[in-house]
């Protein structure tokens, strides 16, 4: 694409036949004798020459039709037919209209007060996906339909428009989420039965991935030493120096404030408010972390340890430590920002400590165990032996950055 631009599209004329202006990749405009500018999409499926209509210039600007080519595109590369599938949401929307009134508990209304309700129990960045997931892929295509009315074939064919795209997992998680949608329908007297159940099995299996992360313990201490030799952000180069000390989720690191620390104390809290699971979370500090701090408070004066470059009132992106890695010539197969968990995790274990504790310094532990513990007066859950253990675990890292002769499989301290 790219062959035209809003002037030229703007400024074409009428002429004594109608004409085609190209856009490229079978997106053209045709401009009748009449002044009319029609979008259209040529394009082959099964072997048949295909016309899609895009509707009126300047009713359709330029940038929306090239993003539904985009999305067209997609479809028929996924062996749906772009017509069929318009075809199909104009039949249901007219479907809706003669719905009668009763029916019409509507996807969106009841997907949206589900969401009201549970939303608040999970990190923003979490709901903030669900609900950009649910306004992309699920509400479009039942626009004023009763979830009442919703057939497993009609949910099917959303899902696999979402497969059709190349977003396997995507389609998966809509799945999950609109099972509990569903229920909730059924649990407040809005839906019979839950049409999820019927669909189990029948998208493929979605391909297992995992995010890049380095365990093997000679290649940490390269890691290491390149972190430390990283010519780049300063507060970027501390921020990698901390994250393997601390192994909290990237964005509890970037959105790290002063005065959540007691260094003194070597402790770190983090508020629920950023937490997965919504509640407070302890990071034991080992001396090596205190020192980071204290070099990383020379380096600026901002609420945030990591502040963005930009602006002392903002935190790193979510795409600064990704980019200091690629710098050092890390793929995202090799080592990513939440990496440093994994890491953590897998030589801890080897190391020989208990996996519970080393789940609950994760904050991946037990729901009933944290609950429990949360009862008391303190939150402090085993914590003599969690800063034992990130002690032992700074200690360690430091030999791999020396490039000394580790032996695993042996509980440090």
């Amino acid at each position: 694409m790219g062959k035209l631009n809003d002037k030229a599209v703007a400024a074409a004329k009428p002429g004594a036949k109608d004409y085609k202006l190209s856009d490229g990749d079978g997106l053209h405009l045709l401009v009748r004798t009449n002044g009319g500018k029609l979008w259209r999409l040529k394009y082959r499926i099964e072997g048949k020459e295909k016309l899609l209509s895009f509707g009126q210039y300047p009713e359709v600007g330029l940038k929306t039709v090239r993003e539904w080519t985009i999305e067209a595109r997609k479809l028929i590369a996924g062996g749906l037919d772009p017509m069929e599938v318009k075809k199909e949401a104009a039949a249901a929307k007219a479907s809706t209209a003669t719905a009668p009134a009763e029916a019409l508990e509507a996807v969106e209304a009841i997907s949206r007060e589900w969401f009201e309700k549970f939303g608040s129990q999970w990190v923003d960045s979490h709901a903030s996906k669900i609900i950009r997931r649910l306004e992309r892929d699920l509400f479009p295509h039942f626009k004023g339909v009763g979830i009442n009315t919703v057939k497993p074939i009609e949910l099917l064919s959303v899902l696999r428009r979402v497969e059709a795209r190349g977003a396997l997992e995507t389609a998966h998680r809509l799945l999950q989420n609109c099972g509990q949608i569903w229920r909730y329908a059924v649990s407040t007297g809005r839906a019979e039965y839950d049409v999820t159940l019927s669909l189990k099995g029948a998208l493929p299996p979605a391909k297992e991935t995992h995010l890049g992360a380095i365990t093997e313990p000679q290649a940490i201490g390269a890691l290491l030493r390149n972190i430390e030799e990283y010519k780049g952000s300063e507060v970027v180069r501390l921020a990698l120096k901390l994250a393997p000390l601390v192994f909290v989720r990237p964005g509890e690191l970037r959105q790290a404030k002063w005065d959540e620390f007691d260094i003194s104390g070597r402790l770190w809290t983090i508020p629920g408010g950023r937490m997965k699971a919504k509640r407070p979370h302890i990071v034991p500090l080992s001396d090596q972390a205190a020192a980071i701090l204290e070099e990383l408070r020379k380096t600026h004066e901002s609420e945030y340890l990591f502040p963005s470059p930009r602006a002392l009132s903002r935190c790193l992106s979510d795409v600064a430590l990704l980019a200091a890695l690629r710098r050092m010539g890390y793929t995202k197969e090799e080592m990513t920002a939440h990496g440093f968990r994994a890491m953590a995790s897998t030589n801890l274990e080897h190391l020989g400590y208990d996996v519970r504790l080393i789940e609950l310094q994760l904050a991946h532990a037990d729901q009933d165990q944290v609950r429990a513990a949360y009862k008391r007066e303190t939150h402090l859950l085993r914590l003599d032996e969690r800063r034992k253990m990130m002690q032992a675990w700074a200690d360690f890292l430091d030999g791999l950055r020396a490039g000394a002769t580790v032996l695993p499989f042996k509980k440090l301290g």
